[in-house]
């Protein structure tokens, strides 16, 4: 989205609130964004909060000084732009838009541009299925304008009906898909697994280790940022993501988090295994916490489940299973075994001797290998510019 010229309007509608978030998301994702606000969207937004997070000056009016003469251009505004999001659009709005109106600031900017123009709506169920509205939405799609359609919900009034406005992030990805419609991994579906999992020793104290998620996390963004909808399956971590592209699933144990990817498994193209699962489990639950004593305390671990094998020989030909191995000791050798014994596609290595990399830094280093006896070794980088290098290399595995 660098550089992509986004002008926003806001109507009269409670639902205006929500357009901030879809400015702030604009805005980090490098678009330059500009926000008009309609007479009615001041009755429930400010100017201040749209100016702040733009980074630019918010238009409401046709003069911005009277007693200097000072008018605001909206021809020039509306030919800035590279698409205009409307949203909320008020049923009000809409019939303007339709019938060629243009009695306020707003409107007279949305007759100027020259850019795709995208549609939200916002309003109470009735009013949405009202012939006059649907009528006018028709007009709107017969002028090329793309509608976000409203969604079933609670609605300001307390009815429950179709008429939420699409919500920010849904927005987002409409705008992020007009703008990148040769995203590499658009239609594909992902699967990372993420983080630690605690096998439980008493109701107090489990098995784990120290595993961030940072990797798994990074790893999910990249893949959904070229395109692909991802399920991150995720042990106990401290981290999160509102990525559109992402749903999130949380899970404890390593049983947990097998039986989350077995569900979703036939589903998917990509299996990206970079979760630390606990190797053992305790062969028993305490239900009461174990209580110290003088003697010593033994505890029988028995493996868990094996979540990659498992995969592994489920494999169908048009997926790719990604797997992860860190090691303190012959390293390659035990990656390349560990690559062929699961019957991966690839697998990243990293290893605790190198500095900077591994559990809990932001951090890593890696070498690929493939069953081919391939390999590509990568420097010291950020994870996020690791997960880059990771993706790239799975988009071109794809078949």
């Amino acid at each position: 989205m660098d550089g992509k010229k986004i002008l926003i309007g806001v109507t009269g509608s409670i639902a205006a609130y929500k357009t901030a978030w879809l400015v702030r998301l604009l805005v980090q994702s490098g678009a330059e964004v500009k926000v008009v606000l309609s007479k009615g969207a001041l009755d429930f937004v400010t100017p201040l909060t749209f100016s702040t997070l733009s980074k630019n000056p918010v238009y409401s009016d046709f003069t911005e000084d009277t007693d200097k003469g000072t008018w605001t251009n909206h021809v020039a505004l509306g030919l800035w732009a590279d698409l205009m999001v409307i949203c909320p659009a008020s049923a009000n709005t809409l019939s303007k838009m339709a019938n060629g109106q243009s009695d306020n600031f707003l409107l007279t900017t949305y007759m100027s541009v020259r850019c795709p123009v995208f549609v939200a709506p916002a309003m109470d169920h009735d009013m949405f299925l009202h012939p006059g509205t649907q009528n006018n939405i028709q007009k709107l799609r017969e002028f090329g304008h793309r509608i976000l359609e409203p969604k079933e919900g609670e609605l300001a009034s307390g009815l429950v009906g179709k008429g939420r406005m699409t919500e920010p992030e849904e927005i987002f990805s409409e705008i992020l898909g007009h703008f990148n419609p040769d995203l590499p991994l658009k239609g594909k579906t992902a699967l990372v697994t993420a983080g630690p999992t605690y096998e439980m020793i008493d109701p107090v104290r489990f098995i784990g280790n120290f595993s961030s998620g940072k990797m798994g996390f990074a790893l999910a963004e990249s893949l959904a940022n070229l395109g692909a909808k991802v399920k991150l399956i995720t042990g106990p971590v401290n981290i999160s993501t509102s990525h559109i592209n992402i749903e999130t699933v949380k899970v404890r144990s390593a049983e947990e988090m097998y039986t989350a990817c077995l569900e979703i498994f036939e589903t998917i193209d990509i299996a990206v295994l970079a979760a630390a699962v606990a190797d053992y489990k305790p062969a028993s639950q305490a239900t009461e916490k174990i209580k110290k004593k003088d003697s010593s305390l033994h505890i029988d671990l028995i493996p868990t489940v094996d979540i990659a094998a498992s995969m592994g020989k489920k494999k169908m030909a048009h997926q790719r299973i990604i797997g992860f191995a860190l090691e303190t000791f012959d390293e390659e050798s035990n990656a390349i075994d560990k690559m062929n014994r699961k019957n991966f596609d690839m697998i990243v290595l990293n290893s605790l001797k190198n500095m900077g990399a591994g559990f809990g830094t932001d951090t890593n280093q890696i070498t690929l290998f493939w069953p081919d006896n391939k390999r590509k070794e990568f420097g010291l980088k950020s994870k996020a510019l690791v997960a880059d290098d990771i993706t790239r290399e799975i988009v071109k595995m794809l078949p």
